[in-house]
């Protein structure tokens, strides 16, 4: 199943210590580098060697630089790679469902105290490891080292880095029939034993006795610092590897932290692809460099953010071309498309490189 199908479904139905990264030399060195684009896409078996080579030929010229593939497909991986494109291997990290029969323990539970393993909240794939257990770091570690073995790999992906949305975007509420003006305790995650009991060792306080704990800012603090911890243990796996690592993250530093309890501009990353979608949260394409400039400021230099624009947002040719050109005015250091790349999008991504590079 493709990393957003309940979302777009719902769209169309409607209409642990927190580690700052240093700046240094090697950020800086990458700047110069004139910006990147990427497609995230999941292989398609059927398609043939031409096909590839044609495609990927397009995307070169065009000026994307590199591809987050959804799939294994070693065929497609070095078809990119002969067209001179980066191939990365793009994984869903703790929405994993293969773990439910062997692991139900290392599930995550909810505040109404429902596991993810026999009430999976919005849709039935939604199955949330638990971050404060080690076995699942140590799982996750030892998937991102296996991927990351294969030569024709360049770098790790992470997408579903997060917990469970205790607030979906506002463009789904209608959909799925709920207010989320105030947290609901069947979306917010994660209240397992290990959690808790892991909370108390760290701050004393026992969660189960807090009269808000959706209010309770040391609370949020540890789950934000459980995902973080996890994401620069894989990092620092990817990075003895001599590999890249760079996630798929939602859209702003404050509506990753409020609405999934994610941290990403703490992370060890050599990129982030915020997903900038504007109709999911029912914004214009001008939120766009709203977004962007909002997650540069606070990344201060730490590493590149490439703007992810969703294409079934946008209303025609036009406004594509307005979301790149105020992603980039407002220091994306390039684009990530989420759809259907077609010439069409390709030309007008092309265009704007031209027109950046005499800019």
């Amino acid at each position: 199943m493709n990393k957003r199908e309940f979302l777009k479904a719902g769209l169309f139905a409607a209409a642990a210590t927190q580690i700052p990264v240093a700046v240094n030399a090697e950020v800086a060195k990458k700047k110069k580098k004139g910006p990147k684009n990427w497609v995230w896409t999941n292989p398609n078996m059927k398609d043939t060697d031409e096909e590839l080579v044609n495609r990927f030929t397009a995307y070169k010229a065009s000026g994307i630089t590199g591809i987050f593939f959804e799939a294994d497909s070693e065929r497609h991986f070095r078809a990119a790679k002969a067209q001179g494109l980066e191939a990365h291997r793009w994984i869903w990290t703790f929405n994993r469902a293969e773990l439910l029969t062997e692991h139900p323990e290392w599930y995550s539970v909810s505040r109404k105290g429902q596991s993810c393993v026999d009430n999976p909240p919005y849709v039935k794939y939604y199955r949330w490891l638990c971050p404060s257990r080690p076995e699942v770091q140590e799982y996750l570690e030892k998937t991102v080292t296996d991927i990351l073995a294969s030569d024709y790999v360049d770098g790790i992906h992470l997408d579903y880095v997060r917990y469970c949305d205790v607030i979906l975007p506002v463009n789904l509420w209608d959909f799925y029939k709920l207010d989320e003006t105030r947290e609901l305790p069947e979306y917010d995650f994660c209240y397992c034993d290990t959690c808790k009991a892991k909370f108390k060792e760290a701050y004393g306080i026992d969660v189960d006795k807090l009269q808000y704990p959706d209010a309770c800012l040391s609370w949020r603090l540890f789950r934000y610092n459980n995902i973080t911890r996890v994401v620069n243990s894989v990092a620092a796996i990817a990075h003895k590897k001599k590999k890249q690592i760079t996630a798929a993250v939602f859209p702003t530093p404050e509506v990753a932290r409020r609405n999934v309890r994610q941290d990403w501009t703490n992370w060890n990353l050599d990129a982030v692809c915020p997903m900038i979608y504007h109709g999911f949260y029912k914004e214009g394409v001008s939120w766009i460099g709203d977004a962007v400039a909002e997650g540069v400021h606070f990344l201060a230099g730490k590493f590149p953010l490439y703007a992810g624009l969703y294409l079934s947002d946008f209303k025609n040719d036009a406004e594509i071309r307005t979301g790149i050109q105020n992603a980039l005015s407002r220091g994306a250091a390039g684009i990530s498309f989420f759809g259907n790349v077609s010439p069409t999008v390709l030309d007008i991504l092309h265009g704007e490189m031209q027109s950046n590079k005499r800019a």
